[in-house]
């Protein structure tokens, strides 16, 4: 399931954030700007996404299942980083 949360994730926020940043990184009037505001607002909605599931999550699993919640939700946060690696790719 978090397999699929990440990519359906990925997906989602790569089509809200189309429009952002520069598709050509190699062009002589590109600027960091651009490219800026499309990853903080990659990582802003990954994050508020990860703090929905989470929340409806733990409120629906067994009290024995939240403890790895916390675990599976700091390995969302780092994929958050490594996921801009295939947006700007």
């Amino acid at each position: 399931m978090f397999v699929l949360f990440e990519v359906a994730v990925y997906y989602l926020l790569r089509f809200a954030t189309s429009g952002l940043g520069e598709s050509n990184q190699l062009q002589p009037e590109n600027t960091i700007v651009s490219n800026w505001v499309k990853t903080v607002v990659f990582l802003l909605l990954h994050l508020l996404l990860l703090v929905v599931a989470v929340l409806v999550l733990s409120n629906q699993l067994p009290r024995r299942y939240r403890g790895q919640l916390m675990g599976w939700f700091y390995l969302s946060l780092l994929m958050g980083f490594v996921l801009l690696i295939p947006l700007f790719g």
